[in-house]
């Protein structure tokens, strides 16, 4: 018999909690802490394993989370498949705030993150590929969710990750647009490297929640505050059709 498939779902911002849980693992990893413990949740009928990016309660930086031990954890506790949420701002015409999107690329901006395993310290080096950042086969399922709920979920798309906490001025949002980029967020990198690096199948969902710095009407968190509810709307429904699907 096929054993089923454990799936991970990484909390960003805008998601406090998850409904469900039943038990929770504090782990410590070989990289140290992860952000938060990792809870079990029944959802849908599925097993599945939470975790708080940053933290309980919103506490921890974008650059100061332990991206390492927290996929590390995950892995130790026998996630599989990670679903990744995050917020986002978008940079091109493609989508609006309220909207979901499934990037299938991603320019990283950030620095002075510890952003491998491959650290040395055992002695192994490894070179990843990493010619397609996000996993196709979990990307096309939850394509498959949104559509089978009546969701549009925009199909590709650059995640720039830029560094945080601060939000980026309008002429790096113009630097980014003339390097391509879609939509921009702070947590994307190091992470889908690091699910990479573990063998881990990994997507990021992006919930859109503001128009980038310099292409809105308003100020940025007006823009936030009117959309993350839509956003967080849709990607829930999503997610039940995934997981009743799965």
């Amino acid at each position: 018999m096929t054993t089923p498939t454990q799936y991970a779902l990484i909390i960003g911002s805008g998601f406090e909690s998850f409904a469900g849980q039943r038990r929770s693992h504090e782990k410590m990893t070989r990289f140290g802490h992860p952000s938060a413990a990792v809870h079990e949740a029944v959802f849908e009928g599925r097993s599945l394993l939470t975790l708080a990016r940053h933290g309980e309660g919103h506490s921890i930086a974008p650059h100061l989370i332990n991206y390492r031990a927290n996929l590390v954890a995950l892995q130790e506790l026998g996630a599989h498949s990670v679903i990744a949420l995050n917020t986002v701002g978008v940079v091109s015409a493609l989508r609006q705030p309220g909207e979901l999107a499934m990037p299938d690329q991603v320019i990283d901006y950030t620095w002075g993150r510890e952003h491998t395993v491959y650290d040395g310290s055992d002695g192994v080096v490894e070179h990843i590929e990493f010619t397609e950042p996000f996993a196709q086969g979990l990307r096309q399922r939850l394509l498959e969710a949104a559509v089978a709920a009546n969701i549009d979920c925009h199909d590709g798309g650059v995640y720039a990750a830029m560094q945080g906490p601060r939000l980026e001025t309008a002429a790096e949002v113009g630097r980014l647009q003339r390097d391509g980029a879609d939509y921009v967020g702070m947590t994307a990198m190091p992470e889908a490297a690091i699910a990479r690096e573990l063998g881990l199948e990994y997507a990021c969902l992006a919930l859109i929640v503001n128009r980038a710095a310099g292409l809105g009407d308003g100020p940025i968190h007006a823009d936030i505050e009117s959309s993350i509810l839509a956003a967080r709307e849709q990607a829930m429904a999503l997610l039940q059709q995934f997981f009743i699907s799965a």
